[in-house]
């Protein structure tokens, strides 16, 4: 048995360092070393600590030889893939042309390097250059980059600023058309389930307006359709809130919100109307609560009827203050999807 004579001060730095360290295994050398300073046999520190003689062995030769900074030194073995000298080439090539699986990358991988390997080796290579299985978001076709960024720098961003100050109230606007259709969504469930799909297209229509601070819901509804009416219906409500400050709306360039009516009829009610860039779904915040609202009372769910499908809509749309307030709350915050050119890719 090897015998090491511990200083009190030197017992007090294992006793910390066993519990304090940031690495998992200098945690247990230094418990074995604690063990052994109290006298421990060798045979129950490796059963508190689950290490081998052998390995004891190793701690306790380290310790006498470099002491407790010896024991902090964590160095493994790590094999370097062959296609590690590769790699800067193929992390290029997968960046304007990403994989749709491990397969096709380890096909990719063997014609630009000439290497082959497995799948479970591809995959791991992937992991270890950054690359991880994503789904792919969507973007219209159309939309303009440039111009979402410069509209949310020069013209979003100061209003909302003055809305986190009071100076102002800012109102997100959109309308959802839900159709009686089945919302599929995702189940934990032994097998495959089915909900069974309503007859008919009947639709239940919102045109919400969402205050970006306080999340207040305002919305005006029917069964037919959304228009300049509509539109203007929403108008005289937020007009009636008696609100002391400026008002805008932050909406899209739906036709029936551009036209001669609503925008006489914000100008004399003092409200003005902010259209964001055509495309831009992503810079209107009551997009989020649309989905919200699907997840929450639509995913999944069978209405034979047409009422109890609106009646679902607007029990959850009227406990978005209640119910919902804090986990909207942390989905309704002031952070826009932002897109770089180069996430926009064609695969």
């Amino acid at each position: 048995m090897i015998k090491i004579e511990f200083t009190e001060e030197e017992m007090k730095a294992l006793d910390y360092e066993r519990y304090h360290h940031i690495h998992p295994r200098v945690q247990r050398r230094m418990e074995a070393l604690w063990l052994k300073s109290q006298n421990i046999s060798h045979k129950q520190i490796c059963q508190f600590t689950g290490i081998s003689s052998n390995t004891l062995t190793k701690y306790l030769r380290k310790y006498q030889e470099y002491g407790i900074e010896g024991l902090k030194e964590v160095n493994f073995y790590q094999p370097q893939s062959e296609l590690r000298q590769y790699a800067t080439t193929i992390e290029a090539y997968f960046r304007e042309h990403p994989p749709a699986s491990v397969k096709e990358a380890m096909a990719k991988i063997e014609e630009l390097t000439g290497i082959k390997r497995s799948e479970n080796r591809v995959r791991v290579f992937l992991k270890s250059i950054g690359m991880a299985p994503r789904k792919v978001g969507m973007i219209p076709a159309k939309a303009d980059l440039e111009e979402q960024e410069r509209f949310i720098k020069e013209e979003l961003e100061p209003r909302l600023k003055e809305a986190k100050s009071g100076k102002r109230v800012v109102f997100f606007v959109d309308a959802a058309h839900f159709v009686l259709a089945p919302f599929l969504g995702i189940l934990w469930s032994f097998k495959r389930l089915f909900i069974k799909a309503p007859a008919g297209r009947k639709r239940f229509n919102v045109l919400g307006a969402l205050n970006a601070i306080t999340h207040e819901l305002i919305t005006v509804t029917n069964d037919t359709y959304i228009n300049a009416q509509s539109f203007c219906d929403l108008l005289w409500r937020i007009s009636r809130l008696d609100i002391r400050v400026p008002i805008t709306l932050v909406l899209d360039n739906a036709r029936y919100q551009k036209c001669k009516l609503v925008w006489e009829l914000a100008e004399s009610l003092d409200i003005e109307l902010l259209y964001i860039p055509p495309y831009s779904p992503n810079l209107n915040l009551i997009e989020r609560l649309w989905k919200f609202v699907k997840k929450q009372c639509l995913y999944s769910k069978y209405y034979s009827e047409f009422k109890d499908f609106k009646n679902a809509i607007t029990n959850c749309l009227n406990q978005t203050d209640t119910t919902y307030k804090e986990e909207l709350d942390s989905l309704l915050t002031l952070r826009f999807q932002r897109f770089e050119k180069a996430q926009v890719v064609a695969v």
